[in-house]
């Protein structure tokens, strides 16, 4: 009796997974929303709560850099879950790898929120806080990766730049719920006329975000339970091709691809969080020195500039899946690469944004600006990495590349954007910054190859850097 044939790899263009579209990108989105949720929840923390409830026996400037150091480690844990969860996303399967994956984030944030301070602890209580969020960081280093292989392994013929821009969705949904809860209980427990913070969102109000990311892990976790194995990754499996040591094997045949991989996410990486943690520091600064402002900003009380804030994040949910659909219709590289020129021209305009005005529509405009720029970045790359590995370690190098891109761009672009603010305000600096990282990934986007339309398993994934030119199908 002949065996039955194992499924071929080109199933997710050309037959069912198994798995709806629909449930693939709620599967995809969900995760990720909760994941962001909890990393944004850290990060407004880390600005507005941390410094003086962690760490509050140094000078404001002091304590709020001990407090970016702590939002760091995540960035710094995440290519440690990459290549945790990465190995048993390449060897067992796509699903298990993203319901523990939310299980490690979801606890640490749950944890977080229970945490004494360093009135009731002392020293203990900033070292707890470092275990959390390093735990954190692993989470998510497994979170994106898996549900970007979830979506783009899914996805039908042609759409994969849009299904891959599902998972980076949950970045602006994330940011939405986070900093939404946070005004809610600003409002809640206003500020002093004076700035001095309400004792209880001092002493409790702080926590209810992060105890609420619980709710929110079980509906992605309900999510999850009712997905199945794409076909692609089947199919791996069933012809024995799943790579032993999915780390090993990813560095020896990939390398080119990580590499590039990586830097081609640079910009994203420094333009997000200099718009969201950097620009929430700077605009919640006061406008006139004095002993306990350091370092000139834009003065907006807390609720008003994540008003803002919030504004500009919609128009990064917005130009995302817009990304996602132009990468498909016209390429990746043709997306990407006058994105991140726009990014380098927008480093440079910094500080004349606020040059003769720093009222709410300048303010509003200019991340709006920033924001949009973002999703245009930021949407492509859910289909872009995965693309660049081989289904056998797919999940490994699409990890590593966006989680080291993580510490090169993320981990300390709050603190070095700290440093380059200006005592008296000027921020010029700070947008050279950017404008550097984007020159970078600029760069690395001029040594991809167009992915657009190969498929996900053609001679090792035609398109990737490490395959030869004649395996790259427009």
């Amino acid at each position: 009796m002949t065996a039955a044939p194992a499924p071929t790899a080109t199933s997710p263009d050309s037959k069912p997974t198994g798995n709806p579209r629909s449930r693939v990108i709620v599967a995809s989105l969900v995760g990720t929303s909760i994941e962001f949720y909890d990393f944004y929840v850290y990060a407004t923390a880390a600005v507005l709560v941390f410094p003086t409830l962690f760490f509050p026996n140094e000078d404001p400037t002091a304590s709020q850099l001990s407090s970016f150091v702590t939002f760091a480690l995540a960035f710094f844990a995440r290519p440690v879950g990459s290549i945790v969860f990465g190995h048993f996303g390449d060897r067992v399967g796509r699903k298990a790898t993203l319901v523990a994956s939310l299980l490690v984030m979801g606890t640490a944030t749950f944890l977080i929120g229970c945490l004494p301070t360093f009135a009731s602890i002392g020293i203990w209580a900033p070292v707890l806080l470092a275990v959390m969020r390093f735990a954190q960081g692993v989470g998510l280093g497994g979170e994106w990766s898996g549900a970007a292989l979830l979506a783009t392994e899914n996805a039908p013929k042609g759409k994969r730049g849009v299904f891959g821009s599902m998972p980076q969705l949950g970045a602006p949904i994330g940011f939405l719920l986070a900093n939404g809860l946070f005004i809610a209980i600003n409002a809640a427990m206003p500020a002093g006329a004076d700035g001095t913070p309400n004792a209880d969102f001092q002493a409790w109000g702080w926590r209810i975000p992060f105890l609420l990311s619980a709710v929110l892990v079980l509906v992605g976790l309900y999510v999850r339970f009712k997905l199945v194995e794409s076909t692609v990754f089947r199919g791996v499996q069933e012809s024995g091709a799943v790579a032993k040591v999915p780390l090993g094997r990813v560095f020896r045949t990939s390398w080119k691809a990580l590499i590039v991989g990586t830097f081609g996410m640079v910009a994203t990486y420094v333009l997000f969080y200099f718009m969201t943690t950097f620009t929430l520091s700077y605009g919640t600064t006061g406008a006139e020195a004095g002993p306990l402002v350091p370092k000139v900003g834009l003065g907006y009380s807390r609720g008003e500039f994540l008003t803002l804030l919030m504004i500009g994040v919609v128009f990064f949910g917005i130009f995302t899946p817009i990304a996602g659909w132009l990468a498909d219709r016209y390429g990746r590289r043709r997306t990407l690469i006058p994105t991140t020129i726009g990014i380098a021209l927008f480093g440079l305009t910094f500080q004349f944004w606020f040059a003769a005005s720093t009222g709410p529509i300048t303010v509003v405009t200019f991340l709006i600006v920033g924001l949009s720029l973002m999703g245009l970045t930021f949407g492509p790359m859910g289909a872009l990495l995965p693309e660049l590995f081989p289904t056998n370690v797919r999940y490994t190098g699409s990890a590593i590349a966006y989680n080291v891109a993580s510490i090169l761009g993320a981990s300390l672009a709050p603190t070095i954007a700290l440093a380059l603010w200006q005592p008296d305000g000027t921020i010029f600096l700070v947008g050279l910054y950017l404008t550097i990282a984007a020159v970078v990934t600029f760069v690395a986007l001029l040594f991809v190859r167009e992915t657009k339309g190969a498929g996900l398993d053609e001679a090792d994934v035609a398109g990737s850097p490490d395959a030869a030119p004649a395996d790259v199908r427009a």
